[in-house]
C-alpha cells in the first residue's frame, strides 16, 4: 500500500512544480514584454515608460536581472524628460544590484549607462572613466555580436564628448563608428540610436560651416526616428533641419520645419527642445516680419529658459555633490592609508625595540655569566695561594 501512496505524493508534487514552473515563466514572459513595450515608449511618452518601470519591479520579485533592468528603465524616462537627479537616483539603484548578477551584459549596459549619466552631468573625467571600464567588458566578451549596441553608445558618448571639448573632426570619426556598429544589427532596435547619432553628426557638420552634409545628416535621422514613432528624435531632427535653413536665408521651411517639430515634442515635455524650437521660430518669424508670432515665441522663449536654468542650477548641484563625494571619498581613502602606514611604522618601531631589548638582555647575561667565570677564576686562585 505504501508503494501507491508514495508514487501519489511524487505525482502531487511534480504536478505542484509544474504549476509553478509554468506561473513563473508566464510571470518573466509577462515582464519581458513589458520591457518591449516600455523602451519603445521612451522618446514618446516617459511618463508612461515610468509607471511602467515601476510595474516591473513590483513583479520582479527576487529576479535581481528584472530589478536592475526596471530601475535602469526609469532612469532611461527621466534622462529623456532631462531630470538627470531623477535619473541619477535610480541609475544608483540599479549599480547597487551589479554585485548580485552574474549577467556580463548587463553589467555593461548599466557601466555604459553610467557614463551617459555623468556626461548628462558634465562630469566629463568620470564620464570616459566608465566609458573605458565598459569597453574594457566588451573587449573581454566572447560574442562580439552581443556587445554591438554597447559597443556603438561607447563610441557615441566620446563623440559627444570629443564634439565639446576638443574638435567636432574627431568627434565625427567616432559618430561613424558608432554608425557602423548600429547597422550590425536589427533595424528597428538600432533605428533610434541611429537617429542620435546622425542628428549629433549633422550638429558637427553645422559647426564646421558643411551645410549640406548637416542637412543630409538631419534627414537621415527624420527617417530613422521615423521608423519607430520616436517623436521627440524627429522633432531634434527637424530642428536641425531648420537650422540649416535659416542659415540659408530660407526662413518659410525653416519655420514649416520648426512648427511640425513643435507638434511632434506636445507629448514629450522636453524643455531643451522647446526652449530651441521657440528660439528657432522667434527669429524666423522676426525674419519674414510677422511681428504678433516673433512676440508670442519670444515670450515662450524667455518663460522656458528661466526653467531650464532653475533645472540646471539642480544638475550642477548635483554635480558638485558627484565631485563633493569624491574627494570625501579619496580623503577617506588618503587618511585611512596614512593610519594604516602609522601603524605599520609603529608596529615596526615596536619590534625593534624588542629585538634590541633582546639583543641587549642577551649580551648583559653573557657580560654576566663572563664576570661570574672571572670572579670564580679568581676565588680559584686565592684558594691556591
Amino acid at each position: 500500500m505504501s508503494a501507491p501512496k508514495n508514487t501519489y505524493k511524487l505525482f502531487l508534487a511534480m504536478i505542484s512544480f509544474l504549476m509553478i514552473a509554468s506561473v513563473y515563466s508566464q510571470n518573466n514572459k509577462k515582464i519581458d514584454s513589458i520591457f518591449r513595450t516600455g523602451g519603445n515608449g521612451i522618446y514618446n511618452n516617459p511618463d508612461k515608460v515610468i509607471r511602467i518601470g515601476k510595474d516591473i519591479l513590483k513583479n520582479a520579485g527576487d529576479n535581481i536581472n528584472y530589478k536592475i533592468k526596471g530601475y535602469k528603465l526609469i532612469s532611461d524616462a527621466y534622462s529623456s524628460k532631462r531630470d538627470y537627479e531623477k535619473s541619477l537616483e535610480y541609475l544608483i539603484k540599479a549599480s547597487e544590484l551589479l554585485d548580485q548578477t552574474n549577467d556580463k551584459l548587463l553589467k555593461i549596459n548599466i557601466i555604459n549607462k553610467t557614463a551617459i549619466q555623468y556626461h548628462q552631468l558634465k562630469v566629463y573625467d568620470k564620464t570616459l572613466q566608465y566609458l573605458d571600464q565598459a569597453e574594457q567588458l566588451m573587449a573581454e566578451y566572447p560574442i562580439k555580436d552581443s556587445v554591438r549596441v554597447e559597443l556603438g553608445k561607447n563610441y557615441m558618448i566620446r563623440g559627444f564628448i570629443y564634439k565639446e571639448k576638443l574638435s567636432c573632426a574627431i568627434a565625427i570619426g567616432y559618430m561613424d563608428r558608432a554608425i557602423a556598429q548600429f547597422k550590425k544589427i536589427d533595424k528597428i532596435e538600432a533605428a533610434s540610436k541611429l537617429s542620435i547619432a546622425y542628428y549629433n553628426k549633422g550638429n558637427c557638420y553645422l559647426l564646421l560651416n558643411n551645410n549640406k552634409l548637416a542637412l543630409d545628416c538631419f534627414k537621415e535621422s527624420v527617417e530613422k526616428a521615423k521608423q519607430i514613432n520616436a517623436k521627440s528624435l524627429e522633432a531634434f531632427a527637424l530642428k536641425g533641419s531648420a537650422k540649416v535653413y535659416t542659415l540659408e536665408g530660407n526662413n518659410v521651411e525653416a519655420i514649416k520645419e520648426l512648427n511640425e517639430a513643435l507638434h511632434l515634442s506636445a507629448d514629450v515635455n522636453d524643455l531643451i527642445l522647446n526652449q530651441e524650437i521657440y528660439k528657432g521660430l522667434a527669429e524666423n518669424y522676426l525674419a519674414v516680419n510677422e511681428m504678433n508670432a516673433f512676440k508670442i515665441y519670444q515670450s515662450k522663449f524667455i518663460e522656458i529658459q528661466k526653467l531650464i536654468k532653475d533645472r540646471e542650477r539642480i544638475s550642477i548641484s548635483e554635480s558638485l555633490g558627484v565631485k563633493a563625494n569624491e574627494l570625501a571619498k579619496k580623503r577617506s581613502d588618503l587618511a585611512n592609508r596614512f593610519y594604516y602606514l602609522l601603524l605599520v611604522l609603529f608596529l615596526i618601531l615596536v619590534l625593534l625595540v624588542l629585538f634590541f631589548y633582546a639583543v641587549i638582555k642577551r649580551k648583559r647575561k653573557e657580560i654576566d655569566s663572563i664576570k661570574l667565570q672571572m670572579h670564580q677564576l679568581q676565588n680559584k686562585k686565592m684558594k691556591e695561594v
